[in-house]
């Protein structure tokens, strides 16, 4: 299965909204950010260098891998649903990676409604590549 690394991306206004209320994430070294089935504590964003996400079978089995384009959303459907995350996420060293909490995440909603549109549109594009992946 083969995702488009683009679907993970923001628009420009999107990743400088929440990038202003974002924590840095040090990467000095490769960095698990996180883990699929882990709880959705938040979203990340990919500001430079590789990251990394996968999903695995149930069995064990690597269902695939792809590298998150700078200005990714990591974890939305996660964060948004309040589910576990449905990937896994390895910044590699060197990566600047932003880090939103989930209810910094939902006050920002909240308080900026036409966010959540430019939300849908990632999420959008997430959902049609995994179709066009299954196709």
């Amino acid at each position: 299965m083969q995702l488009d690394s683009t679907a993970f991306v923001g628009d420009r206004e999107l990743i400088e909204a929440l990038d202003t209320h974002s924590t840095p994430v040090s990467c000095g070294s490769d960095y698990v950010l996180f883990r699929q089935g882990d709880p959705a504590a938040g979203l990340y964003i990919v500001r430079q260098g590789v990251v990394t996400l996968s999903m695995i079978s149930q069995d064990g089995k690597s269902l695939f891998a792809v590298h998150a384009l700078p200005g990714s959303l990591l974890g939305l459907p996660g964060v948004i649903s309040g589910q576990p995350y449905s990937l896994s996420a390895t910044a590699r060293a060197g990566a600047q990676i932003g880090f939103v909490s989930r209810d910094e995440f939902t006050a920002l909603m909240n308080a900026y409604p036409l966010l959540s549109l430019k939300m849908l549109k990632v999420l959008a594009a997430e959902v049609r590549s995994a179709r066009k992946a299954l196709y």
